[in-house]
């Protein structure tokens, strides 16, 4: 059974042809109004997840890995095609999002944990746990102003996988933390598949593709190839060191 289905999704964007900076360039812009492209991220994108099954995005930048999960996560709506979740999704994405800096790791776990799907007391009985997911013990007290990007990051990831549901979406995991973190990612990334959690990865490290079932490769917007963790890696690195040979749309 699928629990993601992708069937043909297209997605794009306007963008101003001219970045305007100083007071200036708007004054004068007031009589010249901006002119705009058409910028396609995603065309013709395919493909299906099915329940229990985990599968890593690969592509250079630029080629929609994120407008692709934001549009799974329900934040963008496709331009043409469909794009169909049958299950309770959680989300890691924009790092940071649901965090107030004015409250400490505690509050925010609360804050971020009912966000993202916990109930008030599920994420309190978890507070402890998540904390020394993350390393953050002696800090639990600390406004979250205080943080630097690396803590804030372990801890939004440690409240995550608390609260995830049947579908675990996540973008870049392995490029926060120190190597102790990535293993107890790894460690807490295997007893999700263990127990059945459906999981949908991007990232550019061979140590977190690896841990998936299937991966697929997007170039210029499209699904470039599918298969196997490391043929997809071995392509995406092959490609990434000669992109002029790269297919580009």
């Amino acid at each position: 059974m699928n629990l993601i289905e992708v069937q043909d999704v297209a997605k794009g964007f306007r963008v101003p042809n001219v970045r305007r900076q100083t007071v200036r360039e708007h004054l004068l812009g007031i009589l010249d109004p901006p002119k705009f492209r058409r910028l396609e991220v995603l065309r013709s994108v395919s493909f299906e997840v099915g329940a229990g099954e985990s599968v890593a995005i690969l592509g250079r930048n630029g080629s929609g890995k994120s407008t692709l999960l934001k549009l799974l996560c329900g934040i963008y709506v496709p331009d043409r095609g469909r794009v169909a979740v049958y299950a309770s999704l959680t989300p890691v994405l924009e790092l940071g999002v649901g965090w107030n800096p004015d409250l400490d790791a505690i509050d925010n776990i609360m804050l971020l944990g009912t966000v993202m799907g916990m109930s008030l007391a599920e994420a309190s009985s978890a507070t402890e746990e998540i904390l020394a997911f993350a390393e953050l013990e002696p800090f639990a007290n600390l406004e979250l102003r205080h943080y630097s990007s690396g803590m804030a990051s372990r801890l939004a990831y440690a409240v995550a996988f608390q609260a995830v549901r049947e579908v675990l979406v996540l973008d870049e995991v392995y490029a926060v933390g120190d190597a102790g973190f990535k293993s107890r990612c790894e460690e807490r990334y295997r007893k999700l598949k263990a127990e059945g959690h459906t999981v949908v990865l991007v990232s550019h490290d061979e140590r977190a593709v690896s841990l998936c079932d299937r991966a697929l490769l997007l170039e210029g917007g499209r699904v470039a190839a599918t298969g196997t963790p490391a043929e997809i890696y071995d392509t995406y690195v092959r490609e990434s060191a000669h992109p002029a040979a790269s297919p580009r749309a």
